[in-house]
């Protein structure tokens, strides 16, 4: 046995417990097993052309060794990037912790108290500094979010007779260029016009419904927005500020003076670079647009008890219920790096982030009086940390280059430096040293900071903020290891039990695959460096491009999309593109099957297109003869089939060629949503299948951990006819020949976190890869055959199998009156988070174990759900007060003196041994989600709102 193989480390079932799963199953060996589930027709025939697997020792030496080919420069480049640093407390208990970085999603809020808690100090941050009345949980990146403050603006519009129909939107020409690039890729499918202007000369007309400005802009000037928004206001012109969110210590919050969006990035709060990105924006706005609010909100609420307890508010507008009538793809959080913001603000504190922006603010004057006395011109008459020196730019530029300085040249004549937290008086001095030589003068030595502010007195903040005791409290390492660790008990994750949900995938995050991550050389480069800086980057990133095109059997990748979600539009656009290019304008018809994704149908909308939904047969297969009739019927104006595969049902569909083919044959391209391409790499890919785009979800098959909802990566795989048209970047040349623009901030999306899931590839190689397929397929016909007779699943293949994942159905315990619910609250007690409840049928459990849990813990698994299948037997409709009904048992019940339950403590706490060996207790019952609607506290208020509330 080859332990040094990464391979083995990762898979979880060893061949011995391969021999007796498959002896369950009923079939003689693997490949038995899988002939019976995977068409023959769509097979590959031949292996993945890749690079020999690593050993985890080699890879960590060759990205390692790959590292030093990045040049981690002094830069002070901005264009909202900027170095920080990152707390190590932070660093050691956060972004380096299973315990923080592979839990899910908290839709199960009685074991994701820990991480609502960091998400509501997120918000009450970024409401506190922005100085609105409602922020969610953070978006993916700051262009993004302006993006979505435009779409917010325009589908509220309507609700203003006088602007029912208008369709212009001011952009301030001082906005950050990537996010001008992506409000382009916006605004244009959903039928808004862009006007970029001067916001000095703007003229308010009735024409405009919305306008955006950067606070401060690009160039560093503070422009008065005060004034800006009384006269929008007056003409009910709605506005949204994007906003550095370290200069709102200095600067008044914007929602003072009467914004209406407020967002930005928390990039400046600790988090690394990281060549752009994953970075957690941040978005704030009025109470009366919360239901219009894109993204997730974490609400406070109470549970059965009446105690307090958090949970995602407003769920019901998840895509999955909104679907086509969705305003945003609420698949968008960077949630990891929220928890990490907040907790900077929560280290720092009001004091110490003030301290912070009055450091950055004091040496930007110091060196703009420096510069002033060695002859140059700064021209920002109002700013906060960037200066704009205008000059010879091509002569600083060759000198600065030279001294390895990153400055920013926005034309030949202008220079900007934005000065960061990481800036000390001998970096000051070392830029004066610049400059001074481009003058041909003496250098000035600095060796004191001047105090002044910089910024105009109508726009200096005069607002309280973090008043609240957790921005107060723990400043010492010690205090706020131990709150991290008291959030972090409170959650459970992928270091506790599996997490078996279906569609989800979540499987091991290796540690070799995440230590890189906290390296300077990675985490250090600006994405807007120049190229030669960040080699390491680009070879990592160009040979995982080539990676997913090989695996996916396409012709070219972009990594630019950074969420699914933003794949899924990115593909769409593609082929939106493409059609354009050929003169075929009018192709807007997108055929969705009602077994999708909910997020198709609201990607496909604000792409533009209006949404066909296909019917299913009864099997939950694509109904074959309705998507050909409806082919037929819109054969002149189709662009596209969204189709998922395997299904969400957990089948292979056999017709999926006959699928492809008829959508080809009436003029239309495929996009396959790659969410279970944890079922297809090595075996089949979706270019064999006959699909033309297809989005990854790197944070699933590709082993980046899902961080409690994000980070995330969704690249796009396109074939030949497609590849033209892949997003580009105004600043860095990316994309294809004929690119659309941007669809992230950042010309890679977020770089830094594909280092796992290259070295997930690298590790595995093409025979690990393909092992974990047929792995991830053994694992979930092997739970099915363990429930069958106790549970039944819903939809199979052809020979009665399931791929990766299958549903259960619950649906008939309704008889003994108990909903999905309380199977998914009751696997809390025997210590597992629950499948994908009700998920894509009502009344059902979704179940995915993936490739890298053993036979044990699947026994466990298994074991639970036979053991609450007898539970559900021992129930009845008549009675409410049962096991089911009132888990999750907390602690405090079983300790409590009194017990009123007509089952002992042992049976609510420990109703299989295993449990006892590693309990992990909720730390609420029950979360009552209607209370939590009707009385919507989104922030951390003091405890006499709630009790008003």
């Amino acid at each position: 046995m080859n332990t040094n193989a990464f391979a083995l480390r990762h898979i979880g079932p060893n061949e011995n417990d391969q021999i007796q799963m498959l002896k369950t199953i009923g079939v003689d060996s693997l490949d038995q097993l899988i002939n019976e589930t995977v068409p023959s027709d769509i097979r590959l025939k031949k292996a993945l052309h890749l690079d020999a697997p690593m050993t985890e020792h080699d890879y960590l030496l060759h990205i390692h060794e790959l590292s030093k080919k990045n040049k981690a420069y002094k830069t002070y480049i901005g264009l909202g990037y900027h170095p920080t640093i990152l707390p190590a407390v932070i660093q050691r208990n956060i972004l380096e912790n299973p315990g923080w970085y592979t839990a899910y999603t908290p839709y199960q809020a009685e074991i994701a108290q820990g991480r609502l808690e960091a998400l509501l100090n997120f918000q009450t941050m970024i409401t506190d500094l922005t100085g609105m009345e409602i922020a969610n949980a953070s978006l993916l990146d700051e262009s993004t979010a302006a993006a979505e403050a435009m779409s917010l603006l325009f589908a509220v519009r309507e609700r203003d007779q006088k602007k029912a129909g208008v369709n212009k939107f001011f952009v301030s020409e001082n906005i950050l260029p990537q996010t001008l690039s992506l409000l382009e890729t916006r605004a244009i499918p959903i039928g808004i016009k862009l006007i970029v202007g001067n916001e000095a000369t703007f003229d308010f007309s009735s024409e405009f419904f919305g306008a955006i400005l950067q606070y401060p802009g690009k160039d560093g000037q503070v422009t008065d927005i005060k004034t800006f928004i009384s006269k929008a206001q007056n003409a009910q012109i709605k506005v949204a500020v994007a906003a550095d969110i370290l200069s709102l210590i200095k600067l008044e919050a914007p929602g003072k003076f009467g914004a209406d969006v407020v967002l930005g990035t928390t990039q400046r709060f600790g988090i690394p670079m990281g060549y752009g990105g994953p970075h957690a924006a941040y978005f704030a706005t009025k109470d009366a647009y919360k239901r219009d609010l894109p993204g997730r909100i974490i609400g406070v609420t109470k549970d059965i008890d009446g105690n307090r307890a958090l949970r995602m508010a407003l769920q019901t507008r998840e895509q999955h219920i909104k679907r086509d009538k969705a305003t945003s793809n609420i698949c968008t959080a960077q949630v990891l790096l929220a928890v990490m913001a907040s907790m900077y603000a929560v280290y720092h504190g009001p004091k110490g982030l003030k301290f912070i922006a009055d450091k950055i603010h004091n040496k930007a004057t110091t060196l703009a009086k420096a510069l002033e006395k060695l002859g140059y011109n700064q021209i920002n008459t109002s700013y906060f940390d960037t200066l704009q020196i205008k000059t010879n730019a091509k002569k600083i530029k060759k000198i600065a280059k030279e001294k390895k300085v990153n400055l920013y040249y926005p034309d030949s004549e202008t220079v900007t430096i934005s000065i960061n937290e990481t800036t000390a008086i001998r970096d000051i001095n070392y830029l004066i040293s610049i400059f001074a030589e481009a003058a041909k003068k003496e250098t000035i030595i600095i060796s004191s900071i001047t105090e002044a502010n910089n910024i105009a007195e109508a726009l200096q903040r005069q607002s309280d903020f973090l008043t609240l005791d957790v921005f107060n409290t723990y400043h010492s390492e010690t205090e706020l290891m131990r709150y991290i660790k008291l959030l972090e008990r409170k959650d459970l994750s992928l270091n506790h039990s599996m997490i078996s949900l279906g569609s989800c995938t979540m499987k091991l995050n290796a540690a070799s695959e995440m230590l890189p991550l906290s390296w300077f050389k990675w985490t250090n480069i600006h994405p807007f460096a120049p190229s030669k800086q960040a080699q390491g980057y680009l070879t990592v990133l160009k040979e995982l491009e080539d990676q997913l095109t090989e695996i996916t059997g396409f012709a070219a990748t972009s990594l630019q999309p950074n969420s699914g979600a933003q794949g899924e539009f990115a593909g769409l656009m593609v082929i939106k593109a493409y059609h354009e290019s050929r003169g075929d304008h009018h192709r807007n018809i997108c055929l969705i099957p009602s077994s999708a994704h909910g997020t198709n149908p609201a990607s496909a909308v604000m792409a533009g297109m209006r949404v066909v939904v296909t019917k299913s047969t009864p099997e939950g297969n694509i109904d074959v003869d309705d998507l050909r009739e409806k082919a037929e019927l819109h054969k002149d104006n189709l662009s596209c089939l969204m189709v998922t595969y395997p299904s969400t049902h957990g089948v292979y569909e056999s017709a999926i060629k006959d699928i492809t083919k008829i959508i080809h044959d009436h003029g239309g391209q495929v996009y396959m949503d790659g969410a279970n391409m944890n079922a297809q790499v090595g075996l089949t890919n979706p270019g064999n299948i006959g699909a033309d785009v297809c989005h990854l979800n790197l944070h699933k098959t590709f082993a980046i951990p899902h961080g409690g909802g994000g980070p995330g990566v969704g690249p796009i795989c396109v074939a030949k006819q497609l590849a033209p048209f892949l997003p580009g970047n105004p600043i860095k040349k990316v994309g294809g020949v004929k690119a659309i623009t941007a669809i992230s901030a950042a010309p890679f999306g977020s770089a830094l976190v594909c280092l796992i899931s290259y070295g997930y590839i690298k590790m595995l190689g093409a025979e690990g890869l393909t092992q974990a397929t047929k792995i991830a397929i053994l694992n979930a016909n092997y739970i099915k055959r363990r429930l069958e007779g106790y549970f039944d699943t819903l939809y199979s293949g052809e020979n009665g199998r399931a791929a990766h994942e299958m549903i259960v159905d619950c649906r008939a315990f309704k008889v003994s009156g108990i909903e999905v619910t309380d199977i998914a609250k009751r696997l809390m007690d025997y210590g597992f988070h629950a499948p994908t409840v009700s998920f894509p049928v009502a009344g059902t459990l979704m179940i995915e174990p993936t490739e890298s849990e053993s036979k044990a813990e699947m026994d466990r698994f298994c074991d639970a759900m036979i053991s609450i299948r007898k539970e559900i037997d021992n129930a009845s409709k008549d009675d409410d007060n049962n096991v089911l009904k009132n888990a999750p048992h907390t602690l405090e019940m079983l300790t409590a003196n009194e017990w009123y339950f007509p089952y002992s403590r042992n049976t609510a706490a420990y109703p299989l041994d295993y449990v006892k060996n590693n309990k992990f207790w909720p730390s609420v019952r029950r979360v009552d989600d209607a209370y939590g609607d009707r009385n919507l506290i989104c922030t951390c208020a003091p405890i006499e709102v709630y009790m008003e509330a």
